[in-house]
């Protein structure tokens, strides 16, 4: 029995996947995680085929196949091995387990194993103020969230309160007070400012906590405020720019309706990209800086091309508008062919065909002036010959090779049907010339 048990360790140990790292496996990196609604969330795993993976997959008993082809859900795989579910613009609703499924030649990985759990929240502070009288101006604050085992952020009068991570929180309060509450980790979205008292109190809340627009558009970003006392000066500012930066004649603030603010930039730069924030005074209170504002961001769209078929007269295309925005799901998008739209394109993703003359580019909704530059096939090459003089044999040559493309192509040079060595960009030098260069071949 003794030696049977050993025959038996050793046939495990050394079976493969067992003895070794080749087996196949799923590894998530958390177990759970809480997010606030509006935000995004990156979700993490590692896995292994002992075969060649065929297909893979992330999906939730929760969910249909269609909910991850939605334009707020993107799958990318930055190294080997390693998958990453990005969801977009949380809504509760995107509350579920996600699982990754991968499948070989003879082997599918089952779906049993429990996979990473997300719950999206839609935080508010609820107030108690049961032990509130006239002695005593107490209440008890509550970050109503869906999370648990998460750490808290409370703000006071837009100034965050220290080393108060819990979901609740008590303090002696005055009428003007508001409060407001974040996830730790979340801190960009929290909770909209709400008054113990009553509706007078020193508040400020913005329309959306973040924008994506286009290089060269314009934008307008909004906030609605209120004083207990009088208001007697407001401004935006930046932690990224100078109060002088919003001096530029690009930048306009304006208030058509009182108590909302609207604060507009033109002609937009990517170096426009920063937190903007609210801030207003009255004769003895400051709305304070740190509860975070709304986050623009500035891009300059990119088409990128990342699958190609082609034949003489036709050329099938898989592409992604490129941006630099985190919103991704909130956003639409809009394709052009030769400068008309395409109908029905309206995600990030597009896959079509098209002839080799067509001109591809791509817009945000909603900013069809600003789209990307177009991208389209080689046009035919030519060659130019350095020097330009008569080519005496023996002597040397330069040829280069130049095409109008974008992206720009890339060239294979082929003498007497062989490939030739290349310079870059599409240079090659030719030494000791013989009577048969004439054979020369071009390809791209």
């Amino acid at each position: 029995p003794l030696v049977s048990f050993y025959s038996v360790l050793n046939y495990l140990f050394n079976f493969p996947g067992v003895r070794g790292e080749t087996c196949n496996r799923v590894k998530y990196d958390v177990r759970t995680i809480c997010a606030p609604k509006g935000s995004s969330v990156d979700i993490y795993c590692t896995y292994n085929g002992h075969e060649a993976v065929t297909s893979k997959f992330w999906f939730s008993p929760e969910h249909s196949q269609h909910w991850y082809q939605s334009n707020r859900v993107q799958v990318s795989e930055r190294e080997r091995g390693r998958s990453t579910l990005r969801i977009s613009d949380l809504r509760e609703s995107d509350s579920a387990q996600h699982r990754f499924k991968f499948i070989t030649r003879s082997f599918e990985w089952r779906s049993s194993l429990p996979g990473t759990t997300l719950t999206v929240t839609d935080l508010h502070v609820k107030v108690d103020t049961s032990r509130y009288s006239f002695s005593s101006s107490r209440a008890d604050l509550t970050c109503v969230s869906s999370c648990t085992h998460s750490s808290y952020i409370w703000f006071k009068n837009g100034e965050k309160i220290p080393r108060k991570t819990s979901s609740t929180y008590s303090d002696y309060f005055e009428y003007a007070d508001s409060y407001s509450c974040a996830l730790e980790e979340h801190q960009d979205f929290p909770s909209p400012p709400v008054c113990v008292h009553d509706e007078t109190c020193n508040r400020v809340k913005y329309d959306v906590r973040t924008i994506c627009a286009p290089k060269g558009s314009s934008v307008d970003i909004y906030c609605t405020y209120n004083g207990h006392e009088a208001v007697t000066s407001k401004f935006w500012f930046s932690p990224e720019h100078s109060q002088h930066w919003y001096q530029s004649n690009r930048v306009q603030v304006s208030e058509r309706e009182r108590g909302r603010s609207t604060l507009r930039i033109s002609d937009l730069r990517e170096s426009d990209s920063a937190q903007h924030r609210f801030k207003f005074t009255t004769r003895s209170f400051e709305w304070r800086s740190s509860l975070p504002g709304t986050t623009l961001t500035v891009t300059a769209l990119q088409v990128q091309v990342k699958r190609i078929r082609a034949d003489q007269h036709s050329i099938e295309v898989e592409m992604t508008c490129h941006s630099n925005c985190s919103e991704v799901g909130r956003l639409s998008y809009v394709w052009f062919s030769n400068k008309q739209k395409i109908t029905r394109a309206v995600t990030s993703t597009y896959k079509g065909s098209f002839s080799l003359e067509d001109e591809i580019s791509c817009a945000l909704n909603g900013h069809d002036r600003f789209p990307s530059p177009s991208v389209y096939a080689p046009k035919l090459p030519s060659v130019s010959v350095s020097p330009s003089a008569e080519i005496v044999e023996g002597s040397s040559v330069t040829l280069t090779c130049s095409s109008d493309a974008s992206p720009a192509a890339t060239f294979k040079w082929y003498k007497k049907n062989q490939s030739a060595a290349q310079g870059r960009k599409g240079i090659y030098y030719f030494t000791s010339i013989s009577l048969r260069t004439e054979d020369v071949l071009l390809h791209i």
